[in-house]
């Protein structure tokens, strides 16, 4: 960047009135030189006192760091010398969070080939959709989701310590036998270098189809050390223990989780389901010092009867939403050693865009955060394109040097969301005020955020008007203080039918995962549109939450 351009960078807010570029306030983060590196090699390289890197909460079982990297190692040579897994090949993994997960993850990094994940609440009807368009060449999966992989005929590998008899002709080999066998010495057909792919992970499109985003090695360890920096987990600090609740299938989960802590040597404890209870008893037993968690999680912690035992933990990552200030007032007083730290991010920026790092950040409250060390901001009028100045309100556009390669197979979605000078559009109305703070105001996506999980309108919808007596839909966010938001639907039905509410609500729940069930139904005439025939949702959205 030119002196000049820096020099005119207001130091209050990072605005630079010459160029209508946000400026991260953040100190820089070196990042790796490099062209040939994967992020397995870069975290496996990387020092530390720690030497327990792995807990599964439920079994007790641990893996420590010389243990974790012999099993990367094991498993990278038998899926490349047994199962003939190249550079560019896709690799599925379906499953809930294990021990494994991180495994398999760094052995798929190590050899080139791409990761790509799923939801295992998906339906296998959504999961085969996401095969189609991915085409891996082979799966890992544990017993109970084989059924989700029905119509597939690609080896897969169970998550599991032994095979039984009843277990189908496709599952060539478990976890542990992998895992377990020597690792052969071998030479990459071809080297890895920062700028191949490593990961396709789905992100839920505002035209109903899922697209797949394709982000590099350099991406992911862009994220890992803003990531470690975040914590200030750099250095010889004692390791910390970290409680895993976030779904690593999803790009925070695998970025940090997965991955990224591992470089730092701190514990992660893996759990694989969320259980209040559980969660209360891993957070005693093993002394956790950090817990990421979604707000309904933060809110029920914040409503119980009296302060639930914290033990040694002292801070609290909380994504998905802004916490409101009585939230956060709130559960200050109710836990006054533990810190609340807030994130913003999409699938597309690798997991982080702008985070709160203390407490005294978290108290500004409503803001997502400072922006993330080497990122830029742009935020633009959408209908004029301009660039906005601080305190006001646009699409916020990002820049660095974790913004995904572009959608998978999808030129057009890619050339319509990533420009030729690399901002990615967010999707989001947001602002920053004075001091270099964002707010997120409203999505432009429209996505329902019901728990943490995005869902598309635009998809129920289709599912809707796929129902004979259903003449016209539109499906809104509706505001509930657990979850969220969850989906609404408003329906026109044809002339004399019946259709009921529950009706509805179950044609629609068999058809998908349980995060995007409709939960409310409501009849109209008519769909309010605007010329063009797009949906007016904000007038849906002003209909439903008026009768509050």
């Amino acid at each position: 960047m030119a002196a000049d351009s820096r020099s005119s960078i207001d130091p209050r807010s990072g605005f630079s009135p010459s160029t209508y570029i946000f400026h991260s306030k953040r100190k820089p983060i070196p990042l790796p030189t490099s062209t040939q590196l994967d992020v397995t090699t870069f975290i496996s390289s990387r020092r530390h006192s720690g030497t327990i890197a792995l807990i599964d909460a439920s079994s007790g079982r641990r893996l420590s760091f010389s243990d974790l990297w012999r099993s990367v190692a094991s498993l990278s040579s038998a899926l490349s010398s047994s199962h003939s897994i190249r550079k560019g090949d896709v690799v599925l993994l379906l499953s809930p969070n294990s021990i494994y997960f991180p495994i398999v993850s760094l052995a798929v990094f190590s050899l080139g080939a791409v990761l790509t994940t799923t939801n295992p609440l998906n339906t296998p009807q959504e999961i085969a959709k996401q095969i189609a368009d991915s085409r891996p060449v082979i799966a890992f999966t544990i017993r109970p989701l084989l059924s989700k992989l029905a119509a597939t005929s690609f080896p897969i590998i169970l998550l599991e310590e032994d095979r039984i008899s009843a277990d189908d002709s496709r599952i060539v080999s478990t976890i542990r036998d992998l895992i377990s066998s020597d690792p052969i010495q071998f030479r990459r057909p071809e080297p890895v270098m920062q700028d191949d792919p490593a990961t396709l992970l789905y992100s839920s499109g505002t035209t109903g189809a899922s697209k797949g985003v394709v982000s590099t090695h350099r991406n992911l360890i862009a994220m890992v050390q803003i990531i470690l920096n975040r914590f200030q987990l750099e250095g010889d600090g004692a390791p910390e223990t970290f409680i895993c609740t976030v779904p690593m299938f999803h790009v925070y989960g695998l970025a940090a989780f997965a991955t990224g802590l591992l470089g730092s040597g701190s514990t992660v404890v893996i759990l694989s389901k969320f259980e209040m209870g559980e969660m209360m008893r891993v957070i005693r037993v093993y002394g956790a010092t950090y817990l990421p968690i979604v707000p309904p999680i933060l809110v029920a912690m914040l409503s119980a009867e009296k302060p639930l035992p914290l033990g040694s933990l002292r801070r609290v990552l909380s994504g998905g939403a802004p916490l409101s200030r009585e939230v956060i007032e709130g559960f200050k007083e109710k836990y006054p050693t533990v810190e609340i730290l807030q994130g913003y991010g999409l699938t597309e920026s690798t997991g982080i865009g702008a985070s709160t790092d203390s407490a005294e950040e978290s108290r500004r409250y409503g803001t997502a955060g400072l922006l993330s060390p080497n990122t830029e901001a742009r935020i633009v009028d959408p209908d004029t394109g301009k660039s906005l100045p601080v305190n006001r309100t646009g699409e916020l556009w990002l820049r660095g040097p974790f913004i995904m390669r572009g959608y998978f197979k999808n030129h057009d979605a890619t050339q319509s969301t990533l420009d030729a000078e690399g901002w990615l559009r967010t999707g989001d109305l947001c602002y920053f005020d004075e001091d270099g703070y964002l707010f997120v105001v409203d999505r432009l996506k429209e996505l329902i955020k019901y728990k943490g999980y995005q869902v598309p309108p635009a998809e129920l919808e289709a599912l809707l008007l796929a129902h004979p007596e259903i003449t016209d839909a539109a499906v809104i966010p509706f505001p509930d203080k657990e979850v969220g938001q969850y989906p609404m639907a408003y329906v026109v039905r044809k002339a004399g039918s019946g259709l009921s509410e529950t009706a509805v609500m179950e044609f629609v729940g068999k058809q998908v995962a349980p995060y995007k069930k409709v939960r409310r139904v409501a009849f109209v005439k008519e769909i309010p549109k605007n010329p063009s025939g797009k949906i007016l949702r904000k007038d849906l959205i002003k209909l439903a939450t008026s009768k509050l």
